[in-house]
C-alpha cells in the first residue's frame, strides 16, 4: 500500500498507485455508472473533483480516440477499486492506467470503494487529497493540506474550461438552423446531437456577451453543462436575461439549467453528494412519463414543485423532477420559447430516453422562424433574420 487517499474530516483510505504518481486536490465526488468511463473523465463538469468509481471494474475496454467528451481529461484525481489487468477493445489505443499517466492524473486503486462512498453519502462531498510516491508525508500533514486546498462552493470555473476561442460544428447532412451554444463546459456529444439534426453549431466562450450571441442571427440559443458554484456566474446570467428580453428561443442543459434558474429570480443550493451516474429516474411533470437519465451536478435549483410561479419573463413552472429526492431537473417558461433540464439528453455511453430534447428544441426554433420571431426581428432587423437558405453552409 503506497498511496493514500484523504478527506477533509480526517478518514483516510490507503491502497495503491493508479495512473500517475504524485498528489492532487479536489472535492470528493463518486459516480454510479457501469460503463462509460472515458466520457466521465474528460467532461469538464468534473474540473477539480476527485471521483470515485462505484463499479468494481474499471478500464476493462482501455482508452480510445473516438469517445472523449473534450481534448483533455478534466478529472483532478481518480478512485478505482480493481484496475483491469488487461484491456480488451476492438478500438482501444492503449489502457487507461497509459492515459491517466500520459495525462498527469494522479489516482488510487484502494478495496474500499463502497465505503468510501457510503461515508459520501453521509457525510457529503467534501475535500480532499491523493497522495503517493514521493508526495506521501505523515497523514497529519497530509490532512492538513487537504484542509488548506479550496472548496467547490463559491468556485467559479466555467471560464477555465471554456472555450477560448469560438468555433463552428457543421451540420451533418442538410442545414435547417444556425444555434449559438454558450460552452460553460461542454461535452463534444452535445453539438454533434444537434449537428444530427441539422444545426450549425456556434460555440462561444463562457465570457460572451448577449449582444455578440445575438450578432450571429441564431434561431435558438443554448447554454451548456459546466463545473462550479452557479452562485458566481453573474456574466452568463447577464447574457442569457439578454436573450430572453430578445425572445430566442433558449434550450439549457445542467449548469445551462441552473444559469436558466438564476436568470428567472430563482435560488441554487448545493446538493449534500450530487447526482453522478447513469441512473437517475426523472419525471415529466405534464405527462408523468418516468425517464432514466445520466446526471453530473453537485448545486440544484430552488423552485417551487406544484404549480406556476411568476418571472420577469411571465410564468414558470417546475417541467421535471427527480423520484429519487424530488430535486428540480427541469424548468419552462409556459408563454416563451425557453426550457432547461438539470440532466444530460446527450449522454454517451447513454442512457438515451431524453434524446428527443433536441428535437423540442428543433420545434421550438421552427415555431419560432415561422411566426417570425427569430433573433433579428426581436431585435427589429427584419433583413437579420434567421433563415439561412443561400446562406454559407446551407
Amino acid at each position: 500500500m503506497t498511496a493514500v487517499l484523504v478527506l477533509e474530516d480526517g478518514r483516510v483510505f490507503h491502497g495503491t498507485p493508479y495512473g500517475a504518481e504524485g498528489e492532487t486536490f479536489g472535492e470528493m465526488v463518486f459516480n454510479t455508472g457501469m460503463t462509460g468511463y472515458q466520457e466521465t473523465l474528460t467532461d469538464p463538469s468534473y474540473h477539480r473533483q476527485i471521483v470515485a468509481m462505484t463499479a468494481p471494474h474499471i478500464g476493462n475496454t482501455g482508452v480510445n480516440d473516438e469517445d472523449p467528451e473534450s481534448s483533455r481529461v478534466w478529472v483532478s484525481g481518480y478512485v478505482v477499486r480493481e484496475p483491469a489487468r488487461v484491456f480488451s477493445n476492438w478500438r482501444a489505443g492503449r489502457s487507461l492506467d497509459d492515459y491517466l499517466k500520459a495525462q498527469g492524473v494522479v489516482g488510487i486503486a484502494i478495496p474500499g470503494t463502497r465505503a468510501l462512498t457510503r461515508h459520501l453519502r453521509e457525510r457529503g462531498a467534501m475535500r480532499a487529497g491523493v497522495f503517493s510516491g514521493a508526495a506521501l508525508a505523515p497523514v497529519e500533514e497530509l490532512l492538513e493540506r487537504v484542509r488548506r486546498s479550496p472548496g467547490m462552493e463559491g468556485a467559479d470555473l466555467a471560464r477555465e474550461v471554456s472555450t477560448k476561442e469560438p468555433y463552428v460544428v457543421a451540420p451533418i447532412g442538410e442545414k435547417r438552423f444556425t444555434v449559438a451554444a454558450v460552452d460553460l463546459g461542454i461535452k463534444a456529444m452535445t453539438p454533434h446531437r444537434m449537428a444530427e439534426r441539422g444545426c450549425e453549431v456556434h460555440v462561444l466562450p463562457a465570457s460572451a456577451t448577449a449582444e455578440e450571441i445575438l450578432a450571429l442571427g441564431p434561431d435558438g440559443v443554448f447554454f451548456s453543462n459546466g463545473p462550479g458554484d452557479p452562485a458566481t456566474a453573474d456574466g452568463p446570467v447577464e447574457a442569457l436575461r439578454g436573450i430572453l428580453d430578445a425572445g430566442v428561443p433558449f434550450f439549457g442543459i445542467c449548469f445551462g439549467n441552473q444559469i436558466f434558474g438564476r436568470a428567472l429570480g430563482l435560488g441554487t443550493y448545493k446538493l449534500r453528494y450530487g447526482h453522478r451516474g447513469v441512473n437517475q429516474p426523472v419525471q415529466d411533470r405534464r405527462t408523468g412519463k418516468v425517464e432514466i437519465s445520466a446526471h453530473n451536478h453537485g448545486f440544484a435549483v430552488q423552485a417551487p414543485l406544484e404549480g406556476t410561479f411568476e418571472t420577469a419573463y411571465g410564468p414558470a413552472e417546475v417541467s421535471h423532477v427527480n423520484l429519487n429526492d424530488d430535486c428540480v431537473e427541469g424548468l419552462r417558461l409556459v408563454d416563451r420559447p425557453a426550457y432547461s433540464v438539470q440532466y444530460h439528453p446527450e449522454a454517451a455511453a447513454g442512457p438515451h430516453d431524453s434524446a428527443g430534447l433536441f428535437d423540442d428544441f428543433c420545434a421550438l426554433m421552427e415555431q419560432a422562424r415561422g411566426t417570425g420571431e427569430a433573433a433579428g426581428t426581436a431585435h427589429g432587423k427584419p433583413g437579420a433574420t434567421t433563415n439561412t437558405k443561400g446562406s454559407k453552409g446551407a
